[in-house]
């Protein structure tokens, strides 16, 4: 499940789970470990260009993946949501050491922007690339819940 949040996405991970647009995505975006911020300072950058423009570097190397299976599930007997995916494959992977997953929503995968990508979630993630293939097993990509 996921570490943080990000403040604009509070309470938005579910609706832009379900892929509400014709050609929106959920991204999964590595970060190096060289330069990451605190999530105290993760959580308020609003879109991935802002976050990319800090300290944070994507580790470009491995390269970002569109999440695919994605599912949104309401849980009437838990009172709860889970928002789901398939595990992320990097084949061969190389390159610089990473520290997180950052997981955008992209209103328009034909035309990506990091402008208008926003950061839903963030998955610390600590790997060192040294070609084999790296999986993130998704077991849950985000689960919010009420207590009555």
């Amino acid at each position: 499940m996921a570490n943080l949040v990000f403040n604009r996405a509070l309470g938005l991970v579910a609706y832009y789970g379900s892929l509400p647009a014709a050609n929106d995505a959920l991204l999964a975006v590595p970060i190096e470990t060289a330069g990451i911020v605190s999530d105290a300072t993760m959580r308020d950058y609003h879109d991935l260009q802002t976050l990319l423009a800090g300290a944070s570097n994507e580790q470009t190397t491995m390269g970002r993946k569109t999440l695919t299976g994605v599912t949104v599930t309401v849980d009437d007997a838990l009172d709860r949501v889970a928002v789901d995916s398939a595990d992320i494959v990097w084949t061969g992977a190389t390159g610089n050491p990473i520290s997180a997953i950052v997981i955008c929503y992209v209103p328009d995968n034909t035309a990506p922007n990091d402008a208008t990508a926003i950061p839903l979630a963030k998955f610390d993630f600590v790997i060192v690339p040294d070609g084999s293939d790296i999986a993130a097993t998704v077991a849950d990509l985000y689960r919010a819940s009420s207590s009555a």
